[in-house]
């Protein structure tokens, strides 16, 4: 088959799931052999007589898969999976470096907010401590903490955590 859109180039592509499927989407996106990520946290839960750690998706209604055209379609027939994210009339590939930076800071298990009201500023690189390699956009919350945030630009939300105060940061030009 020479259809380009077939090729053997493999992308990252961000998927819709079904309202609280992302876990049901992960297993079926196994047993059908497509690579995929699928960001989590762990948070704690309160019930009325007890707290609980919960594993909960990082983006709500999204899972990731790295591969060709082929294992998009494959992934689309899944139960659980409702639609790729298009941007002008194509789906949509998000860049390797972004999905390396969320992995990066999810690593790290610190603490984590994920925002979609994120302030523009600065665009840098972690150039020590724990979050050494990571690039984003670094803002002062209200309480003035210096924070770090990592941007999926296609699905307009932010990995928001706090940077250590000793982390030293380089000033980046252009796109991060």
């Amino acid at each position: 088959m020479n259809n380009p859109e077939f090729s053997e180039n493999k992308h990252w592509y961000a998927l819709y799931t079904k309202p609280r499927h992302e876990f049901k989407a992960e297993e079926q996106l196994k047993s059908c052999g497509v690579e995929f990520y699928l960001p989590t946290i762990v948070r704690i839960k309160q019930w009325s007589d007890r707290k609980k750690k919960v594993t909960e998706p990082l983006f709500s209604g999204y899972i990731f898969i790295h591969g060709n055209e082929r294992d998009r379609l494959i992934a689309l027939e899944q139960y659980a999976i409702v639609r790729s994210i298009f941007f002008e009339g194509r789906p949509a590939i998000i860049p390797d470096w972004q999905i390396e930076n969320l992995r990066k800071m999810l690593e790290k298990g610190e603490d984590i907010v994920v925002t979609d009201k994120l302030h523009i500023g600065s665009k840098v690189k972690i150039i020590n401590g724990p979050f050494k390699d990571i690039e984003g956009i670094v803002y002062e919350s209200a309480n003035q903490e210096r924070m770090l945030a990592i941007t999926i630009d296609l699905l307009r939300r932010s990995v928001v955590v706090k940077i250590p105060r000793d982390s030293l940061i380089e000033q980046k030009s252009g796109a991060v």
